[in-house]
């Protein structure tokens, strides 16, 4: 147990209640996925849901999306900074989603809260939050990198109650849908979404009814205290010291040159700070981050770096500082535009990643991933229902490899973590056409431990006129080796590959309307490697070229050609 548990402390009894409060965000997640009606929440589960008590601490998020985390706590903070807890009531609901006015992250993430009493007393909070495809303003999707402030990027719900003891506000439900271009899904998901947390209330209410509030309130206060000396153990055992580490967005959406994004992460006795200080200054387009998106981001990677089981609660953050100076990129000022926050949250991941290898052992070490959120936004006349549909998706690359492990192969890293969705499930809703689906060969840094792979995803547009949009950082910038590992692949936005008309696009651009039948590739980067090539298995270089993951080719250009010709020779 860490150093300054109390020697009555029960760490069974703890874990059993700290599972108690997971299996009942769990829950809330379940009824939340399986009950929406969009596809962004049903099939790539671009949702999450958490409890906090009536002090407004976290004490339990379900495994779902880190930035969200961000999000729902500053809607909670937001509930208590307006009201007291007698100016709340019982069937009481609140719902907000911008980023200035209620501690949000970008306008598509709408957050619900709701008070959950116990004795006729507010003692906890049930939260959710899904990610809407559509919330109005200029572009589909209401996300563009060349937004220039917060009212380009759709609705802005401040902090409002959806439902008064009990009884849902029809007129506040229909303001929202109405502001969206897919009305129906936006009012069906937001349902569910009150529906999600209802089930967390009732969950809550049988705990405290199966012990006493009294017990159950103990062991939050015990379990957050847990989480704390924890965490100060983990950070206790470095060394004092500070370590700086830069990354770079390919520029601030409205082209010119990259922007830096640097970390300083610094190790006093048990204290941590994570400092922004030398990143650039606010972007003219939507790459700002909010600060519950910072926050969200630097939670992730303190967790990631130093203690990956440890418990996500209100703990975690009595021991980090986080600062950042006025007017950048990691503070923006109103009414500066937000919504490619987790393109940028991305970078950020990796600069404070980046700063902790130099604080740590060489066996926790990270290489560079993706360190991207490439995504997809199409939008057309919908041919299941009146008016447009918004299809909307972000898709995974290569994780960074460590010193004993290659990097994961396509898949979504640091604070992103939705589902992909299904080829089916998309034909199926819109009028579109997958045409490929894969990994990319050779698109990893290779090294000891090569790189996760990026992924090709090409979609056919089988209308006229129709909108797209596609997005992805890393193409300038390559993923960073690490000890001798090489970097991993760029990105790439392809219009018509392969034909004659095939056009290669810059990242950030704004969107554009196309014509029937024409492809839309998007290829993701690959992570980089970590330590020398030459140090690589044999078997490990003849399994990845059995297995298509590299060529033969790539094989000779790094692992030198004597070695690769024999191990691919070799019996």
């Amino acid at each position: 147990m860490p150093e300054g548990t109390p020697s009555g402390f029960d760490p069974i009894a703890m874990e059993v209640f700290s599972n108690r409060l997971l299996t009942i965000t769990e829950e809330m997640g379940i009824t939340l996925i399986r009950g929406s009606f969009s596809p962004n929440i049903k099939e790539r589960q671009d949702c999450s849901v958490a409890l906090f008590d009536r002090r407004g601490r976290l004490i339990s998020q379900a495994s779902h999306i880190p930035m969200h985390l961000g999000a729902l706590e500053g809607g909670v903070e937001t509930i208590l900074a307006k009201y007291s807890l007698d100016d709340i009531r019982d069937g009481d609901v609140f719902m907000c989603n911008d980023a200035y006015l209620a501690g949000g992250t970008h306008s598509p993430d709408i957050t619900i809260v709701t008070p959950i009493f116990c004795g006729g007393r507010l003692r906890f909070f049930a939260t959710n939050l899904g990610h809407h495809s559509d919330v109005g303003g200029s572009t589909p999707g209401s996300v563009s990198p060349t937004a220039q402030t917060i009212f380009d990027e759709g609705l802005r719900i401040p902090l409002v109650r959806v439902m008064r003891a009990g009884t849902l506000d029809e007129d506040v439900l229909s303001f929202v849908t109405s502001n969206s271009r897919e009305p129906e899904d936006r009012a069906f998901d937001l349902k569910v979404q009150i529906a999600a947390n209802d089930r967390g209330r009732r969950l809550v209410q049988d705990l405290v009814s199966a012990h006493s509030i009294e017990e159950v309130e103990r062991s939050v206060d015990d379990l957050l205290a847990y989480t704390e000396r924890r965490l100060r153990a983990r950070i206790a055992a470095l060394d004092d010291g500070s370590s700086t580490f830069a990354t770079w967005l390919d520029d601030d959406g409205f082209g010119g040159d990259p922007v830096r994004i640097q970390a300083t992460v610094t190790v006093s006795g048990s204290d941590l700070t994570v400092d922004f200080e030398g990143t650039g200054p606010q972007a003219r387009g939507a790459y700002n981050m909010p600060k519950a998106a910072l926050n969200a981001t630097v939670y992730y990677c303190v967790k990631t770096m130093l203690d990956p089981e440890l418990l996500p609660n209100d703990g975690m953050a009595a021991a980090v500082t986080i600062k950042a100076p006025d007017g950048s990129l990691a503070k923006p000022e109103f009414p500066g535009a937000v919504g490619m926050r987790s393109c940028t949250a991305q970078p950020f991941s990796g600069a404070i990643i980046g700063a902790f290898n130099e604080l740590l052992p060489s066996d926790r070490q990270m290489a560079s991933g993706n360190d991207a959120m490439p995504a997809l936004v199409v939008s057309g006349q919908s041919r299941r229902r009146p008016g447009t549909y918004v299809y909307v998706e972000t898709i995974g690359g290569g994780s960074g490899s460590m010193c004993d492990l290659d990097g994961a192969d396509g898949t979504h890293v640091h604070i992103t973590n939705s589902s992909n969705l299904p080829a089916e499930a998309l034909e199926n809703e819109y009028p579109l056409l997958v045409e490929e689906y894969c990994l990319i060969p050779d698109s990893c840094g290779a090294g000891r431990q090569r790189g996760g792979l990026g992924i090709a995803r090409e979609i056919r547009v089988l209308d006229e006129g129709t909108f797209f949009y596609a997005n992805s950082e890393k193409t300038v910038i390559h993923p960073t080796g690490l000890m001798g590992g090489k970097d991993g692949s760029n990105a790439r936005i392809i219009v018509n590959p392969g034909t004659a008309e095939e056009e290669i696009l810059k990242a950030n651009q704004p969107g554009k309307v196309v014509q029937k039948g024409t492809s839309i590739r998007l290829e993701t980067p690959g992570g980089a490697g970590y330590g020398p090539c030459e140090d690589r298995r044999d078997e490990a270089i003849r399994d990845d070229i059995l297995e298509e993951k590299t060529t033969l080719e790539f094989a000779r250009e790094h692992y030198g050609r004597d070695k690769a010709d024999a191990t691919w020779s070799s019996p």
